[in-house]
C-alpha cells in the first residue's frame, strides 16, 4: 500500500471472469443483440470462424485473428467485414467480462470496403415498372392483392422485410382520410410512418373479415409471411420486371430514400421514417446520387 494510503492499479488487470466457459461466453454475446437478423448472422459468422480453426479463444494469438481475416479472401466484401467484425466483438466482450486476460482483436486493423451503394438504388423509371407489372391485368391467382400490396408497401413506407412480416391489422390506425403504420424496427425501435391514401386503401381491400391480431400478410396457412416467402415474391417480381438480378426487397428501402430525398424531402424526415440512428447513414443516399458533379462542367 502507497503512503497515502492509496491502493496503486495493477496494470492490465481484468474484472473476475463473468463467464465460465467458451460456450457461455458465445451464448451470452449472441443474446445481446436484439435483431434476430444480427443474431443469425453472428451465429453463421461464428461457425464459420470455428470451420478455420479449433484454437481456444484463450490461446487465440493477433496472428491468429489476421490469418482468419486472410482466409476471407473472395467472399464478399460485406460480408468478410462483417465477419471480423463479429470476431472482434466476441473477442472485446470476452476481455470486458473476464473471460480473455488479452483483446487480440483489438489490434486487427478492419479493411476498407468500398460503398456500393449507388449499385442498389433503382431509378424511379425501373420501380414505376415493377409496380406496373405487380398489378398487370393478366396475373392471376388467390395472393395477388397480398403480393402487389406487399411490394408497394416496401417501397412506399421503406420497409426492412422483417419489419412488413411483423405487421398485424392492430398496427394500422386510420387518419386523415388516410392512415398510418406502427413498426417495430431494427434494435427493438418503434416507428410510426404516415401512408400515402393510394397505399392505406390497397391494405383496406386486403384486411376482408381478418382481426386485430390476425397479420397483415399472411400465408396459405394464415400465419405471418416468413422473410423466405417474402424474398421469393419480390424476387420473382423484380425477374419479371427484367430488373438486375441483384435486385432484392432491401432495394426498395433504398429507393425509397434516395426518391424521396430527390423530391425534396428533409433529410430528418427521411431518417425517422426509416428508423436510422444516425443522420450519417441518411445522408449517404445523397451522396450515392448527387445532384451534380464537378465532372459534369469538363469537356472529356
Amino acid at each position: 500500500m502507497a503512503e497515502n494510503g492509496i491502493v496503486p492499479a495493477i496494470v492490465g488487470a481484468v474484472m473476475p471472469a463473468q463467464v465460465a466457459s467458451e460456450d457461455e461466453l458465445v451464448r451470452r454475446w449472441i443474446g445481446r443483440f436484439q435483431s434476430a437478423n444480427t443474431r443469425r448472422a453472428y451465429q453463421i459468422d461464428w461457425r464459420a470462424f470455428r470451420a478455420f480453426t479449433d484454437v481456444p479463444l484463450r490461446a487465440l494469438t493477433v496472428g491468429g485473428v489476421q490469418d482468419f481475416g486472410a482466409s476471407l479472401v473472395g467472399l464478399r466484401p460485406a460480408t468478410a467485414v462483417r465477419r471480423m467484425a463479429a470476431l472482434r466483438s466476441l473477442l472485446t466482450m470476452g476481455h470486458r467480462w473476464g473471460y480473455l486476460m488479452v483483446n487480440v482483436g483489438a489490434a486487427y486493423q478492419m479493411p476498407a470496403v468500398k460503398d456500393t451503394l449507388a449499385e442498389r438504388i433503382m431509378s424511379e423509371e425501373q420501380v414505376a415498372r415493377l409496380l406496373w407489372q405487380m398489378d398487370a391485368p393478366l396475373r392471376r391467382g388467390p395472393y395477388v392483392l397480398r403480393d402487389a400490396a406487399l411490394v408497394r408497401l416496401l417501397y412506399s413506407a421503406g420497409l426492412r422485410i422483417s419489419e412488413a412480416c411483423g405487421l398485424h391489422w392492430r398496427d394500422l390506425t386510420e387518419r386523415d382520410e388516410a392512415g398510418q403504420i406502427t413498426v417495430l424496427g431494427k434494435g427493438g425501435k418503434t416507428r410510426v410512418i404516415l401512408l400515402p391514401a393510394p397505399m392505406w386503401a390497397r391494405l383496406s381491400r386486403l384486411r376482408g373479415n381478418a382481426g386485430r391480431d390476425d397479420p397483415v400478410f399472411r400465408s396459405r396457412n394464415g400465419a405471418g409471411l416468413h422473410r423466405s416467402q417474402v424474398d421469393v415474391v419480390v424476387k420473382t417480381a423484380m425477374r419479371r420486371a427484367k430488373l438486375p438480378a441483384a435486385a432484392s426487397a432491401h432495394w426498395l428501402r433504398h429507393a425509397h430514400a434516395s426518391h424521396a430525398l430527390d423530391r425534396g424531402c428533409p433529410v430528418h424526415v427521411v431518417q425517422t421514417t426509416l428508423g436510422h440512428a444516425s443522420l450519417t447513414t441518411t445522408t449517404r443516399y445523397s451522396h450515392a446520387r448527387p445532384g451534380d458533379s464537378s465532372a459534369r462542367y469538363l469537356v472529356a
